[in-house]
């Protein structure tokens, strides 16, 4: 399969609004923008286009302005950051990409190599930026596909930065809303759109502890050899273990939930066949969790950054001679989120928020350093209720690809994706490559999971 790039321009906010950013105040980044690495996250929607009258070179032309018309609402988007303070020079503009794909998206549809979904994507995927870098990255960039007979994909690498994935998902929606004239700029500008609200709730500091930001780029970067698989869980599947994960303190486990500790569950059992010598390691997730909703009064989705935070679960059953049980993680996993209440959240927030964050590190650098070795470590993040809405105009996305290959470095990660058909869920599971092909062939596993099978529902 071939895609070649046949353009490659910066889009900027609108010529008219140009001499207003050079006027706008630097954009304050949050404390939690300021703890995450920078990295970029994939995403790419597929549309297929069926219309016989579908103006290819209108499309794409609608899009690039309309995408400048958007970037002059979100203007911090189009800037750098500076010092891992705040973002300026608006005017710096975002990478936008077009290529051409020498085959129809119904054949890539097939998915027969998923690494094949980089090529859709203007920037690695989470790959480890440099600290010297970091002031001249943009932080976002795109990159239109279109496919021969008929198909547009849109890829799109975001900064974690700035995004986080509510964040992204009101970005792309504003994009999508003004692609289709579906939208009124003014209300949009009123009542849609908080530039403000991420950095009073959680000011940034000048005096933020360097050792912080270093932990955190530790329980995301380590250099290993791993590989990035796709496993699709049909509702069916998914009510199944719900049941079997039911417990009297757990009576209604979530899908998000149930996935989570099924696929911890059977990481660790992985991790288990392939050590040598370090076989009885604790494990820990950490999850990301929308801290929007949980805060009193609750925070709108129009917020911009990153209002997340990770909730930490810890398995120290350490027997290999057992099994851990679905219920027995799904009560961990619960107990930690119910720990994001508000008034716990409460502390984080406000000038003082820098000595919760000191001690919610302090709490856990504890709890590593008492175990015998250091514990594994698996990053999960839900996109379940977000992202599956984006109608340029041609429809919402018949599929939402969630990155094909990560960096080398970007340790145990799986990402859940909702299924644009079916009410099943998508994991982008990346591992360790000895440790997934042991889990791709697990029977207990693959009852369950279905690996990477082509894309239903066109």
């Amino acid at each position: 399969m071939e895609v070649t790039i046949v353009s490659r321009d910066t889009i900027k906010p609108a010529a008219t609004s140009s001499s207003l950013h050079r006027h706008q105040k630097p954009y304050k980044l949050c404390i939690i923008d300021q703890l995450i690495p920078a990295t970029y996250t994939p995403m790419v929607f597929f549309y297929p286009i069926t219309d016989p009258n579908f103006n290819l070179q209108q499309t794409l032309a609608n899009l690039k302005n309309s995408l400048s018309r958007t970037l002059t609402l979100y203007y911090p988007f189009s800037g750098r950051t500076q010092n891992n303070l705040y973002i300026n020079d608006f005017d710096a503009g975002v990478p936008y990409l077009e290529a051409q794909v020498k085959c129809s998206m119904f054949e890539f549809l097939e998915l027969k190599e998923i690494e094949l979904l980089n090529r859709f994507i203007p920037l690695p995927p989470f790959r480890k930026e440099t600290e010297d870098d970091h002031d001249l990255l943009p932080l976002i960039a795109f990159q239109v596909s279109v496919f021969a007979c008929g198909g547009i994909s849109i890829g799109v690498s975001l900064s974690h930065k700035i995004f986080d994935g509510v964040t992204a998902d009101t970005f792309l929606k504003s994009w999508a809303a003004i692609c289709r004239g579906d939208h009124d700029e003014k209300t949009m500008t009123t009542l849609h759109l908080n530039l403000s609200q991420a950095s009073l709730t959680f000011p940034a500091r000048d005096d933020l502890p360097q050792k912080y930001t270093a932990f955190v780029e530790s329980l995301w970067f380590q250099e290993k050899n791993y590989v990035t698989r796709r496993f699709v869980f049909d509702a069916k599947a998914i009510a199944t273990l719900r049941d079997r994960a039911k417990s009297e303190l757990v009576p209604n486990p979530t899908r998000v939930e149930t996935l989570t500790c099924f696929l911890w569950k059977h990481a660790i059992s992985a991790s288990r066949l392939v050590s040598t010598g370090n076989s009885q390691r604790a494990s820990l997730v950490a999850h990301a969790v929308n801290l929007r909703r949980r805060l009193n009064p609750p925070m709108a989705d129009n917020i911009i950054g990153n209002i997340i935070w990770f909730a930490t679960a810890l398995n120290n059953h350490t027997d290999e001679a057992e099994t851990t049980q679905l219920c027995d993680l799904l009560k961990l996993l619960r107990m930690s989120f119910e720990g994001f209440d508000n008034d716990y959240l409460q502390t984080f927030c406000g000038e003082e928020g820098l000595g919760a964050f000191s001690k919610y590190f302090n709490q856990l650098l504890e709890v590593m350093h008492s175990l015998e070795s250091p514990p594994e470590i698996y990053g999960f993040t839900s996109w379940t209720n977000i992202l599956s809405e984006i109608d340029f105009g041609w429809g919402r996305p018949v599929w939402i690809g969630a990155g094909g290959s990560v960096g080398p470095a970007f340790r145990n990660f799986i990402v859940l994706v909702e299924t644009q058909w079916g009410n099943g869920i998508e994991a982008w599971v990346t591992l360790d490559k000895k440790q997934m092909a042991i889990m791709e062939k697990d029977p207990q596993f693959l009852a369950f999971a279905s690996p990477n099978p082509r894309i239903s529902g066109i």
